[in-house]
Order: structure tokens, then sequence, then C-alpha cells
């Protein structure tokens, strides 16, 4: 394997010549291996590994194992510790999220502060096929299974090309030792169901799985190349750039074959994942709009306007108070206050309360965690973080949504849902109206 290795080097890394690597190592096998196939190489390595504190003492030993690994092998090593379970908490993310989002900003950091210009990981061949089916049974498009790209920003995965079998060979024939990580053993995540329970039986059947699998994952990237040539040609046809984005003609959409699979590659790249909405704005009225994470896509007339979202200006911190009788407020929102006879239209820009129910001055903010409200229409109470995620809006659009308040009671999620204690009942004297003004 050393051999073919640093074939592999020379042809697909020849960039790695004279620099520094920054090796992330786990001190599983597979890290071990590349750390030790690219010392007896020539290259010259800095490890990288971070305890994500999941394990207790087993992550403290893998941590000790790793720098009595490099001290073996004469090269430096960094090391860090997370707290992963209280990051998930805060950031909603699940475990696994968390650490890789962990892990790859620390490895950037790192890699800034030691000026070192790649970051090598161990993924390999049979990585590659289990993400594979991974997102293949999650449904996905080309671009899904094409697996593990081998050069991603400043990230290279040397050993892409190389099975699980091919460098267990390699340590047991070179005496390496390594550390066992326990979860591993698991069914609990998808990939280690694959991994024991499913992709051994396709082995069994056929013999030369991970080889076809090679074969199969070159043909689907070239054809994912000449789709997103043929994609790049249709953009310029029905896209011109406009000030704040791009505007693409709904006519010429319409008139393109395959619309639905033609918009996924329009747009995927800008984070739009919900393609029914997609498709359907082709057809709905002025001024309706989707979201994705990072972009918001508007019908106009005979438009799609696709614009980057702006994050308020404003410090979240930020509380601005509302005294009785106001009409209107312009900042940092357009809201107006009107009282009223009875309720007219009943839109999620516009909330109706009892105004004998509130205490002045409301207050305008945006949201924290730990907030609580009562949906109207519903019984009982529900965290506004929950509120979002049943929502599905995005981290920009949760940035961008104020609460209304009275005293610290919550009375209206701006836009959204009003609070059920405010709400019009047969004994209400005083209607307020509140619109927000678009």
């Amino acid at each position: 394997m050393k051999e073919q290795f640093q074939t592999h080097l020379i042809q697909q890394f020849p960039e790695f010549q004279n620099q520094q690597l920054l090796v992330a190592c786990s001190g599983g096998l597979d890290s071990v291996v590349m750390t030790h196939l690219l010392v007896n190489s020539g290259y010259s390595v800095t490890l990288a590994h971070c305890n994500f504190s999941l394990r207790g003492s087993e992550s403290d030993s893998d941590s000790a194992f790793v720098i009595r690994f490099a001290k073996k092998l004469g090269v430096p090593v960094y090391t860090e510790t997370f707290e992963t379970v209280s990051f998930a908490e805060e950031k909603g993310l699940s475990i696994q999220m968390a650490a890789r989002v962990l892990r790859y900003n620390w490895f950037d950091e790192l890699a800034d502060m030691l000026s070192l210009k790649y970051i090598l990981t161990a993924h390999h061949l049979d990585d590659d096929l289990e993400t594979f089916f991974i997102n293949f049974s999650r449904g996905t498009g080309l671009k899904g299974l094409t697996g593990i790209p081998e050069l991603s920003g400043n990230l290279r995965r040397p050993l892409l090309e190389f099975s699980r079998e091919a460098i267990l060979e390699y340590a047991q024939a070179n005496k390496l030792k390594w550390r066992e990580d326990s979860s591993n053993a698991s069914d609990y995540y998808l990939r280690n169901a694959l991994r024991h329970q499913v992709i051994p039986h396709f082995k069994e059947i056929n013999p030369q799985l991970l080889q076809s699998f090679k074969v199969t994952q070159e043909h689907l990237k070239s054809s994912r190349l000449l789709l997103e040539d043929y994609v790049g040609l249709i953009f310029s046809y029905v896209a011109e750039k406009t000030e704040n984005g791009y505007q693409f003609s709904v006519e010429k959409l319409k008139k393109l074959p395959n619309t639905k699979a033609l918009l996924f590659e329009l747009f995927q790249s800008f984070g739009f994942t919900q393609w029914e909405d997609v498709l359907q704005l082709l057809d709905a009225q002025t001024g309706k709009r989707i979201y994705s994470q990072t972009h918001v896509l508007l019908k106009n007339r005979t438009y799609l306007e696709l614009e980057l979202m702006k994050e308020s200006n404003s410090n979240p911190e930020a509380e601005y108070l509302i005294p009785k009788g106001v009409s209107k407020i312009e900042t940092p929102i357009y809201l107006t206050f009107q009282i009223v006879k009875a309720i007219e239209q009943q839109e999620s820009g516009i909330c109706y309360v009892d105004e004998a129910l509130i205490h002045y001055p409301l207050k305008l903010r945006k949201w924290k965690k730990g907030d609580v409200f009562h949906p109207l229409g519903m019984s009982g109470k529900k965290k506004i973080s929950k509120f979002f995620k049943d929502e599905k809006l995005s981290l920009l659009e949760k940035q961008n949504i104020w609460l209304l308040c009275s005293n610290e009671t919550i009375v209206w999620v701006v836009g959204m849902r009003a609070d059920n204690r405010f709400k019009i009942t047969e004994n209400t004297q005083s209607i307020l109206k509140i619109q927000l003004q678009l």
C-alpha cells in the first residue's frame, strides 16, 4: 500500500510537496495509518486531535494516545477539548453535527494560526460507500451520489482511493497500534448500521463491490460535470444580474423541458430544498416568497427575484418601548396600531388583541433562549425555539423575527402567531389592531 499511496500523492496531490500538512488524528485506525504513511513517505505533518468529552475517560485516553503517537514519530501535535453536549444544546444541533462544527472550525483556526494551507482527514473508500448509501436513503440529487470529494476548500482526503481492508492490512503489517471508539460498535447511528448490517451483505453478493462503486462514482462525477455545464448555459439564458442578486424570467423557465429538475439545479446551491414550493412559485401571485437559510426567492410579476437575506442591523439586545396612544412606529420595523370595532381581515401580518389585557408601554425585542408563549388556537404553551423549528425557519429568518411583549409576556410573534392569552372574546370591549407593514 505504501507504494500505491506515494504514487497517488504524487499524481493527485502535488501541492503537498514542501508543505507542512495539518493532519486530523483521532487515534483510530484510519488516521493512524494515514499519519504513518505520510511520515514514512517523507512528508512533514502536524497532528490535530479533538477530545469531544463524549466518552469520559475513554476520550481522555484517546488524547493521551495521540500525544504519545506524535512523540514516537517526532511530529508536533495540538489537542483541544470541547464541551460538545452543551454546545449541541445551545445551538440546537445533534451531537454528531455539533462535533462536526466544532472539529472543522477548530481545524480552520489552527491552520490559520500555524499558516498551514492544507488539512488532511482520513476518509477512505468504505466511508465513501457508506456516505453514498446514507444520501441515497435520505433522498438526494446527483451531487449527493457523487460521495465525499477528495478536495474541498483547504480539505484534502488522500485515503479515498483505499479500502478499509487495505488500511487494516497495512496497520497489521507495520505492527501499528490504534484506539477503538466504543461508539462505533453501536448501530444507533445510521452509518454504523449500514457498516455492520447492510454493506457486508452487498459485499457477499458482489465481492468486487468497492471496485464497481469506484467505476460508478467516476461515471456519476462525469455526468455531474456535464450537467453543471448545461445548467451554466441555462442560467445565462434565464437570469439577469440585478443590484441585489438575480432575476429569473418565469416565461423562459416554463418553456424549458424538465422544469422541476432544472429549478433544483438552478437553486440548490442557494440552499433551497422545498422543490414543490419553488415550482409553485412560478404560478404564484406577486409578493409570494420562500426562504432558504441564506436567500429569499420572490415572485415579482414575470420574474423570480433572488436576493441574499440581510441580517438585521439592530442590536439583538436592544428593546423598543411603545407607549399607549401611538398610531405607528417605523423603527426597528414598521407597525401600525389602531382601535377597531371588530375583527376585519385575518392575515399573518395582522394581530388583534384585547386592549384591556395590555400593559403599556409595549416592548419590541428579539427572541431569547427560553422564551415561551401560548400560540393562538392551541392549548398549552410552546417554546419559541420549538415554534421556529416547527415552522422550519432558517437561521436568518429567526434572527429577523421580533416579539411584541406586554411587560415580559409575549403578545405576538410578529408576522407569525399571536398569543392565546390576549385573544378577543365575547367580553372584549376594546380591540387593538396591530399591523406589520412590509
